[in-house]
């Protein structure tokens, strides 16, 4: 097997920014996967160059040239960089390879501008590609395994690809890791509710620890698993025989049937300083908070005693909303989280708008049957610049009244401050101002502002989000210009549009061959 020249791209953002946001925290937002997969290939022999894109880097002076094989790891939301990279570098001779979420939301639509699209990724899966590679063209080919891999290289053995993303963050610097992969829970709207849970070693995990030690004095890890700690005390026996354990600091996502009083008393004492829990909807998803006998009332109040415990043991927390789903209707949602900000204001509420994204998720299929899926860009699906489902109990601009009523009560002045006093420490104040000034609040209110003056004074805007008409409005497209700037050009003829029915047509088409091979 020839020596091959591989460029690995990690895109954290979907063009260039300069937003306090992303020159503090979008390094700090590197996926592991590309890190991983940059290990395996120099483990065979070959030249990697790597690079993680944050927004603030001039991408055409980074990518790498004369290169035999491109990896991008993208979200959906990147992906038209990501397919715009792709024809870039197909141009000049290379092979290209799509991994990461948009590549396991949109396999279908990813292959007509790669050669490979990877699912979920094994070693073998690396090391099979790299013997046989070649172009595939008029479409690519899509590879996945049926669960994810659980071994990784270590943390020695990836650090060269770690350690320069980590040097773009200027102050806070989170070194992401993994205990395990999947999830035990069966949310139809997540992309990992079909995938199995596995808990990955716990003497790799252990050793990873111990180098970090090696470089830096006080190491702070965030945990990227779904839901960390399910097998709770085995994660934390492995913290607790560390050496100097009391040097780092942890931020992990988990659920809060996991977050009780007693599993909160070994995470103080094992330094965990945010958590990010989910909570979704008040009038369903119980079993993630072990409220699901409680109506709607009940599960805020109980909800909201848990979180303010919690704020008494870490003193960060996100808790994570969607807001539109299918069990919700009328005020009571929108009500009922205005009164968990006044009744925990320590927490950081995080808002997501119900977005469906491709085949990642169960109940993507329904929406689709339903005729309820939007044939929104990918540059808008993540959470919040579009909701690409029609909302089942709302009319649009009802529902955006709604979002923009909670957000605007959320980051209002008095929020924030009553978030500030709530918050015990430096770094937790600075981060919850910080969010609310930013994009993430004021900037969603003027985005949502937006979208809801078009709504009602722009007979073609609603047309689209009735899904009367498939034509997107200039304002969408004006957005997408200005940010992928001179990589608009390298876009494929075609990529601004896609199949949003496609998971649906695909199974469609798969249950008529079954029918007619049972028929025969």
């Amino acid at each position: 097997m020839r020596k091959l020249k591989i460029g690995i791209i990690d895109l954290v953002s979907k063009g260039p920014t300069n937003t306090l946001w992303a020159r503090i925290m979008h390094a700090n937002l590197a996926s592991i996967m590309p890190q991983i997969v940059a290990t395996w290939c120099e483990q065979q022999g070959h030249s990697v160059t790597f690079i993680c894109y944050t927004g603030r880097e001039k991408l055409e002076n980074e990518l790498p040239d004369n290169v035999d094989l491109v990896f991008i790891c993208s979200f959906s939301q990147a992906a038209f960089l990501a397919y715009a990279l792709s024809n870039y570098f197909r141009s000049k001779g290379a092979v290209t390879v799509l991994g990461g979420p948009h590549a396991r939301c949109y396999p279908d639509d990813s292959v007509k501008y790669f050669d490979y699209v990877l699912g979920l990724t094994h070693q073998s899966t690396i090391v099979d590609l790299l013997k046989n590679v070649s172009p595939q063209r008029p479409k690519g080919i899509h590879i996945s395994a049926k669960k994810q891999p659980v071994d990784f290289p270590s943390m020695r053995e990836r650090w060269k690809f770690v350690e320069p993303t980590l040097k773009k963050a200027p102050f806070v610097k989170f070194i992401p890791m993994m205990a395990s992969v999947g999830c035990p829970y069966t949310c139809s709207f997540c992309i990992d509710a079909t995938v199995p849970y596995q808990q990955l070693s716990l003497d790799a995990m252990k050793e990873d620890l111990k180098f970090l030690l090696t470089k830096f004095k006080e190491p702070m890890v965030a945990w990227q698993d779904p839901n960390f700690g399910i097998r709770f005390n085995e994660n934390m026996e492995v913290i607790e025989s560390i050496p100097s354990r009391n040097r780092f600091r942890f931020l992990a996502e988990s659920s809060l049937s996991i977050l009780q009083e007693d599993h909160m008393k070994v995470m103080s004492k094992h330094n965990f300083k945010a958590l990010l829990p989910g909570i979704e909807s008040w009038n369903d998803m119980g079993n993630k908070s072990r409220a699901g006998h409680l109506n709607a009332e009940q599960k805020m109040n109980q909800v909201s005693e848990q979180v303010n415990m919690i704020l008494r043991y870490v003193p960060y927390i996100q808790t994570n909303f969607v807001l539109g789903l299918d069990c919700d209707s009328g005020n009571e949602p929108f009500e009922l989280t205005k009164r968990f900000v006044d009744k925990s204001p320590g927490a950081f509420p995080g808002y997501s708008l119900l977005s469906s994204f491709g085949e990642a998720a169960p109940l993507n299929l329904e929406y689709q049957k339903a005729g309820r899926v939007l044939p929104f860009p990918f540059h808008f699906l993540n959470n919040h610049l579009a909701m690409n489902v029609k909302p089942k109990h709302y009319e649009w601009i009802d529902f955006y009244d709604k979002v923009i009523d909670l957000t605007e009560y959320t980051f209002s002045k008095k929020a924030i401050y009553k978030r500030l006093f709530a918050t015990s420490d430096f770094t937790s104040k600075w981060m919850n101002f910080m969010r609310a000034i930013s994009n993430e609040g004021h900037g969603r209110i003027r985005f949502y502002k937006m979208i809801r003056k078009n709504l009602k004074e722009d007979a073609s805007f609603r047309a689209y989000f009735e899904g009367e008409t498939k034509v997107l409005p200039q304002f969408f497209t004006n957005i997408i210009e200005r940010d992928l700037g001179i990589w608009m050009k390298w876009l494929p003829k075609g990529a601004l549009e896609h199949d949003q029915n496609a998971y649906m047509n695909k199974n469609l088409a798969t249950e008529h061959v079954s029918v007619k091979v049972k028929s025969a």
